[in-house]
């Protein structure tokens, strides 16, 4: 079968490989879709805690594909199923699995970083970890479930969001456009911001999506919150730029008795000042991963066309030069690119 290998750090070819066998609990997935994250790209890079990552190895983790065989103990799938995966499978056996915290899973391993991934024409996956896709769900759309949880998560598990609320988020990643059109699917006000390099495609893209954006390399962001929010500020400002100083620029435009939320992991630490995040009631929450709630209701998203996949599906790229995938998406030309494995 056809698979994307990184041989090396910024080093990706399309090999020949084995098809996987399935043990009596797996699946083998036919893979139809795979999307491109930004944690495919620092492991691509090799750098920002990915270096660890076992070279050669298939990567890939979010995807969408058809069931074609199963193994003898599997009972809740068949074949010609349209499934999902959650990348991150969890323990089941320490203290934050037993909690009802799975995500912070202290033994978690990940699907093409701890081992091969989805960036094949099939891959075996034991099946207590796959979701079954809604009939309405194309499998292209279904193949951003995964980065889609990542934001129903965010703003529906871990923010006080609610319908009318003035919202920012930080960075036009993929995971900040999700989160932004999540929030909007609640009925929040929401403005994104990014810098001068977004403002070619990226904050474009949103603004096709009916969101207001601002580039703060180039407008104020002061002026900007003061208009939109009569001078309060954000109840609810999304850090999910990845960058140490997103935090201390949220914390200066959150209204006092408002929320930030952390999504984005910067590489280096973060330094800010509490003095008015504290005299003003400021609650400071992260958001990692995802749970097997947020998935669903990704796909309930999905299902009821709230989320406007296509335009966020912005570029597909040929599994014969996968390179050229990931230097687009470092250069920020494009938002949630996918390589096509089947039609």
């Amino acid at each position: 079968m056809k698979a994307i290998v990184q041989t090396g750090p910024r080093s990706v070819e399309t090999q020949e490989r084995e098809m996987p066998t399935i043990d009596t609990d797996e699946v083998l997935v036919k893979v139809h879709t795979a999307g491109l994250c930004g944690s495919d790209a620092h492991a691509y890079k090799y750098d920002g805690g990915y270096e660890w990552i076992p070279i050669p190895r298939v990567m890939g983790h979010e995807y969408s594909g058809e069931v074609v065989d199963v193994g003898d103990d599997v009972e809740d799938f068949s074949e010609g199923q349209k499934v999902i995966e959650e990348p991150i499978h969890d323990c089941g056996k320490c203290f934050q699995c037993k909690n009802g915290q799975p995500n912070v899973c202290q033994n978690f391993s990940i699907t093409g970083m701890h081992r091969d991934g989805a960036y094949a024409e099939y891959v075996a996956v034991e099946a207590e970890h796959l979701h079954a896709v809604p009939g309405d769900v194309p499998l292209r759309h279904a193949a951003i479930t995964e980065p889609t949880s990542i934001a129903t998560r965010a703003v529906f598990s871990q923010s006080e969001t609610t319908p009318g609320d003035n919202v920012l988020v930080e960075g036009p990643g993929p995971i900040g456009v999700l989160v932004a059109a999540v929030a909007d699917s609640l009925g929040a006000n929401v403005v994104v911001s990014g810098l001068e390099r977004d403002a070619v495609y990226r904050l474009p893209l949103l603004e096709d999506l009916g969101i207001e954006t601002i580039d703060a390399q180039s407008e104020s962001l002061e002026d900007r919150t003061e208009a939109f929010t009569d001078g309060i500020g954000f109840d609810v400002v999304f850090d999910s730029t990845g960058h140490h100083t997103g935090v201390g620029t949220a914390a200066d435009f959150v209204r006092k008795g408002g929320q930030v939320v952390v999504v984005g992991i910067p590489n280096d630490d973060s330094e800010f000042a509490l003095t008015d995040v504290v005299r003003g009631e400021v609650d400071i929450n992260t958001s990692y991963g995802s749970t097997w709630t947020n998935f669903e209701q990704a796909l309930r998203l999905m299902e009821r066309e709230e989320i406007d996949v296509d335009a966020i599906l912005d570029a597909s790229f040929s599994t014969d030069d996968p390179a050229a995938a990931f230097e687009s998406f470092l250069d920020s030309e494009t938002c949630k690119p996918v390589f096509q494995f089947a039609e």
